[in-house]
């Protein structure tokens, strides 16, 4: 789907975002977009090398000033270095966008607690470390931290215990920061997607049932683009959002408001827990 953009080229101009997870899925829909509006863009992840290929390109198509970085959002030491090498480099920081994420299907009474951590520490924790981290630069001029969350957790999910909980946090935080904050002029808000086609999402529906069954139960009948987010973002972003702190914003195409809202079997679930794990091993 060709998706469009609405906004003037140069309405982020001047400004600086960090991206975590920026370099692909729904990171890379935010990225770009966040270019096509005029703003430099820093990508990081741990995967430095696409991080690079992705910040050239997007600086040679749209003319702004990008750069890659490596960033492990589960070690706070590495996010503050990163953050101020950003900021140094590309002249200030004024908006955080909080994409980076982990996620899997697995019976809860079965989880490690390795794998409880991972995924808490990567989206909550990683959260926290990139807010934290970004603050002091925001708070020079103000600026505007967007974290990505999601609907699961408002009716619980099947599967899915460490991300339905850390989510959670990451909506109470972004109400609490943006009270804590709002006197530095930082704006904090979140985007809650429903399903969005990333190659992620698409090996899940894969393992956990046919996507074409799960899209009748959308009543705008179709999954999202990620550049649907990067819209939501380039907006959050800029002047036409100043007053609004404290939010998080469905873009789900109504999934999360439909009474047919499916999730995964629980009587299936160990063994496609089983056969995910092995695709993860590459067995």
């Amino acid at each position: 789907m060709d998706v469009p953009f609405i906004f003037k080229n140069d309405i982020l101009a001047g400004k600086t975002a960090f991206v975590t997870g920026g370099a692909s899925g729904i990171g890379l829909g935010i990225s770009e977009r966040l270019a096509m509006a005029g703003a430099n863009v820093v990508i990081a992840s741990r995967r430095v090398e696409l991080c690079d290929e992705v910040a050239a390109a997007l600086a040679k198509k749209y003319g702004v000033q990008t750069m890659g970085i490596g960033l492990n959002v589960r070690d706070s030491d590495n996010v503050n270095a990163a953050m101020d090498e950003a900021a140094e480099k590309m002249g200030g920081l004024h908006i955080l966008v909080n994409n980076a994420a982990g996620n899997f299907y697995h019976p809860a009474a079965k989880l490690s607690d390795n794998q409880w951590k991972a995924v808490l520490e990567i989206d909550l924790y990683g959260t926290f470390f990139c807010s934290r981290a970004a603050q002091k630069h925001l708070a020079k001029q103000g600026g505007s931290i967007i974290s990505t969350s999601m609907t699961l957790h408002h009716q619980g999910w099947v599967g899915m215990v460490p991300a339905c909980a850390a989510k959670s946090g990451i909506d109470a935080m972004t109400r609490t920061l943006a009270l804590e904050w709002a006197r530095f002029g930082i704006r904090v808000n979140a985007i809650a997607p429903g399903p969005i086609i990333t190659e992620g999402v698409q090996k899940a529906f894969q393992l956990g049932g046919d996507f074409a069954e799960h899209k009748d139960t959308i009543p705008l009948r179709r999954a999202g683009e990620p550049e649907e987010i990067g819209n939501m973002c380039v907006y959050l972003a800029s002047e036409a959002a100043s007053w609004i702190t404290g939010s998080i914003f469905v873009v789900d195409g109504g999934e999360s408001l439909s009474p047919r809202r499916a999730g995964i079997d629980p009587e299936s679930l160990d063994t496609l827990a089983d056969f995910m794990a092995q695709q993860r091993k590459g067995g």
